[in-house]
């Protein structure tokens, strides 16, 4: 599997978690490695990408100020800190990666490697 997630579980309100993506393979390679999530009835959404090389960031305004994501090249795994969690964090998040030019990281179109998703339980 080229990018396994893990990290999720049951927080309260206000908690933080730290989720963690290991890449291998395919994903190794991507320019881009992305966090998306999905919750229940809604469409995968954007929240959070970073460049492999230059350690850029991009976040959805939702999650701006409250998450942070990072990588450690030597462990080829990404990560999204998740500080203040709110109940509409609630989600399966998921880790991507893709090689598409900057202006299409938000997409998740634009991914073609993806892991299985890892649950976030926010209660209020």
């Amino acid at each position: 599997v080229p990018l396994q997630a893990s990290g999720g579980g049951l927080v309260q309100a206000g908690g933080f978690l730290r989720l963690s993506c290991a890449a291998s393979g395919p994903s190794f390679s991507s320019r881009t490695i992305g966090w998306f999530r999905q919750a229940p009835g809604k469409e995968r959404e954007f929240v959070a990408a970073i460049r492999w090389s230059s350690r850029h960031t991009y976040y959805a305004d939702s999650v701006k100020g409250r998450f942070t994501i990072s990588r450690d090249n030597a462990k080829n795994t990404l990560y999204l800190q998740m500080n203040s969690l709110k109940p509409e964090d609630t989600a399966l998040y998921y880790c991507a990666g893709t090689n598409a030019v900057l202006s299409a990281i938000r997409a998740k179109e634009a991914y073609t490697v993806w892991g299985q998703g890892t649950l976030v339980t926010v209660s209020s």
